[in-house]
């Protein structure tokens, strides 16, 4: 008797981080004994979620990671790898620079259009993200707010960031969600590791005219300066490059408000600009 098998499609779990998940869950939960209708009530979701997961359809969440994790005793085994299937799902040519960035020990950038994505919350991050109008926008988002997990690490970086004052005023995903995104801001900078510099119009021109940079450091590897265009990113560790970026790192932050002075401006802005509701928006309890 011929019998029809639902959600079962042959992986190659060397194909990519989210084949070898979805390959990992299928042969832990076999051998668990447990049908995917069995886990899914364990987890708390729809069984057609757990096959999606085991055929690479669907990108698991972190929260669906460590509910697996718990209901099948793995030790963590599929909250750690989640990690890399969200990192996978980042642009191809912002892979590099992620996986360097989660090694970093401190990270300088200077931002003239947006939000460090360090920074963003979800609802500005998805607002900057749909832009591209990607077909996968809840996985770019989710993998943007896991880049962020490294600033909860017991010893996180230390993240010098440079906002230009035309960020604050960038309404981007409009006046609710700048307000929780400044608020976010004044939040990321009460803490220790954390310090966030704005660069008021007042400066007028200034060295970094030439658009935003970043610089990593790390404890044993060579630093790295990291650029964007409008189609990819850019990575350099040549040593006159890297000298020629630090420079122009330490004039912006000449030019840049103190740590406390851009705080200031910073509550201004959100008070100001985005403190009322406007006509589309109900105010927030």
């Amino acid at each position: 008797m011929t019998r029809t098998m639902v959600n079962i499609r042959d992986l190659d779990p060397s194909a990519s981080p989210l084949d070898y998940y979805g390959s990992e869950l299928r042969r832990v939960r076999e051998a668990a004994g447990l049908k995917q209708a069995d886990l899914a009530s364990c987890i708390f979701c729809v069984p057609s979620l757990v096959g999606q997961v085991e055929t690479a359809r669907k990108v698991p969440t972190r929260e669906f990671s460590e509910r697996l994790d718990a209901a099948l005793g793995t030790d963590g085994a599929f909250s750690r790898l989640v990690g890399l299937v969200l990192r996978s799902q980042l642009p191809t040519w912002f892979q590099a620079y992620a996986e360097m960035e989660a090694r970093a020990t401190y990270i300088s950038t200077y931002q003239a259009q947006l939000v460090y994505g360090l920074l963003q919350t979800e609802e500005y991050a998805r607002a900057v993200l749909a832009t591209g109008m990607p077909s996968n926008l809840d996985d770019l988002v989710a993998a943007r707010m896991e880049r962020q997990r490294i600033l909860g690490r017991e010893h996180p970086p230390l993240v010098v960031v440079i906002l230009d004052e035309a960020v604050l005023h960038r309404p981007i995903g409009g006046r609710a969600v700048m307000r929780a995104q400044l608020g976010h801001l004044l939040d990321c900078g009460n803490r220790r590791w954390v310090r966030i510099q704005v660069l008021p119009y007042s400066a007028a021109e200034h060295v970094g005219l030439d658009g935003p940079f970043n610089m990593l450091r790390f404890d044993d590897d060579p630093e790295i300066l990291y650029t964007e265009d409008m189609i990819s990113g850019h990575m350099t560790a040549n040593p006159e490059t890297i000298r020629e970026a630090a420079l122009r790192y330490a004039n912006l932050q000449a030019a840049a408000l103190s740590v406390e002075d851009s705080a200031g401006l910073i509550t201004r802005v959100m008070e100001e600009r985005y403190g009322q509701p406007g006509p589309d928006e109900h105010a927030v309890a």
